[in-house]
């Protein structure tokens, strides 16, 4: 019966801890980074309202499309005479005074007006249409300025994944190490001070793996902000940081590399349009403009009561108005050079972006070549550190070599494994901000659903 309860026991408490396993896995994602990039693009905040925005554009230029049809207006108005106006008349030697008009007066109708030649409405349309490019270009940088963020965080937080590994081996050393001081210590081979030495410098790795844990959690909540998710969600990463090696090293421009995505320069383009459509805009001021009107509308004049005994007589009129611009105190000559003005101020704006950004990209080609050597040699590095340490400990274990070596090939061996790691995310970090300076929709893992047209 005993032998029946604990089996009971360990059952019972199997079937929780795979309970507790199941829960832990449900509320667990993998995800990988073009999966963060997709529920980015679709739960963002940024993004819904850049594509609002979007939509807001193309609701103004339908506004300016409706200028171009008729324009239909009702009006009615009624009005109560208290005293009539008077007029005196000097008839027959005699002065008589006459009343004139109506006690009520009722007056209603509908008018019609609609532009039959209006240059400046017509540029209008095309000024839209170029204002909805310029709308679809800043939607386009707040998608890009969100993909990186997100790829940028999605690397920060394999770096604390794989950091916190690292720690974690070195303090499982530390305390393997103040294992064995102590059993030998508890053999007579050890002293106690090698004891309390090698107890210490597991106290000290300990903050470190605290540190740790705190920095994965930071990098996991700032990426699941980033997409839009619930804090209490855990997300992890679908590969390791070392794993990207594997799609590293292929990043050579050597020189080839086109600015024609880079969507500062996009903008910059769009405005320079709009500013010389403004251009013709100011000159078609000088242009007469045409339109037509017409009237319809019924009138009643009675006396006494307002609702009885009304005869309704109605009128209508057509017309075009003609307006001929002949002199404004030289406002639209201004104008004109104002805008000319303008357009200069952005080609010459245009010329001094390229050549940054021409800087900025060799910058960038410089920084990434530099961190593919700095990899090769921190993974050399590290293969040494770790030769080396595993040749300090088999000497410590047989007691040809001090704690204090021991300890100094342990953290020689952890420092290269996080300067390995370190180049690696430095590395990713600059190929993801090249691609945003390019514009690279495709390498920063935007779907194909998403891309904006160039």
């Amino acid at each position: 019966m005993k032998l029946t309860r604990q089996t009971l026991s360990a059952l019972i408490a199997a079937g929780m801890a795979m309970t507790a396993s199941a829960q832990v896995s449900t509320d667990t994602l993998r995800l990988s980074r073009e999966e963060c990039v997709s529920i980015a693009l679709q739960e963002s905040p940024t993004i819904k309202v850049a594509n609002l925005e979007v939509k807001r554009m193309d609701y103004s230029k339908k506004e300016v499309l409706a200028s171009l049809f008729p324009s239909i207006d009702f009006s009615g108005a009624y009005q109560r005479s208290i005293e009539l106006q008077s007029m005196s008349m000097n008839m027959g030697g005699q002065s008589q005074t006459i009343k004139m008009g109506t006690d009520n007066n009722w007056n209603f109708g509908f008018s019609a007006a609609m532009p039959l030649v209006n240059a400046q409405l017509w540029k209008s349309i095309s000024i839209s249409d170029t204002q909805i490019l310029q709308t679809l270009e800043d939607a386009r940088a707040s998608r890009l300025d969100l993909v990186n963020n997100i790829n940028k965080a999605y690397y920060a937080l394999m770096l604390a994944i794989d950091s916190r590994k690292v720690i974690q081996q070195n303090y499982d050393l530390a305390k393997f190490n103040a294992d064995l001081y102590k059993k030998q210590f508890e053999q007579g081979t050890a002293s106690e001070y090698d004891v309390l030495r090698s107890s210490v410098q597991v106290t000290n790795v300990e903050p470190e793996l605290l540190q740790a844990d705190i920095s994965v959690k930071q990098c996991a909540l700032q990426l699941k902000v980033l997409m839009g998710m619930d804090a209490n969600v855990i997300v992890m990463p679908t590969i390791d940081l070392s794993d990207m090696k594997r799609e590293m090293y292929g990043y050579n421009l050597e020189g080839n590399y086109s600015l024609a995505g880079n969507t500062s320069l996009r903008s910059l383009d769009i405005n320079h349009k709009l500013a010389k459509q403004n251009v013709t805009l100011q000159k078609f001021a000088w242009i007469p403009t045409l339109s037509t009107q017409f009237n319809i509308a019924w009138n009643a004049m009675s006396n006494g009561n307002a609702l009885k005994n009304q005869q309704f007589n109605p009128y209508s009129n057509v017309a075009l108005a003609l307006s001929v611009p002949i002199f404004s105190g030289t406002s639209k000559y201004q104008k004109v050079r104002q805008a000319q003005v303008q357009v200069k101020e952005l080609e010459l704006q245009r010329e001094n972006l390229v050549n940054s950004l021409d800087m900025q990209v060799q910058l960038a080609l410089d920084n990434i070549n530099r961190e593919v050597k700095q990899i090769g040699s921190s993974e050399q590095g590290v293969k040494q550190a770790e030769k080396a340490h595993e040749i300090m400990q088999k000497s410590f274990e047989i007691g040809a070599a001090t704690y204090l070596d021991l300890r100094d090939s342990e953290l020689a061996y952890t420092s290269s494994q996080l300067s390995y790691l370190q180049s690696i995310y430095n590395y990713l970090v600059s190929t993801t901000e090249l691609d945003v300076l390019l514009g690279k929709e495709e390498a920063l893992g935007i779907p194909t659903d998403y891309k904006t047209e160039k």
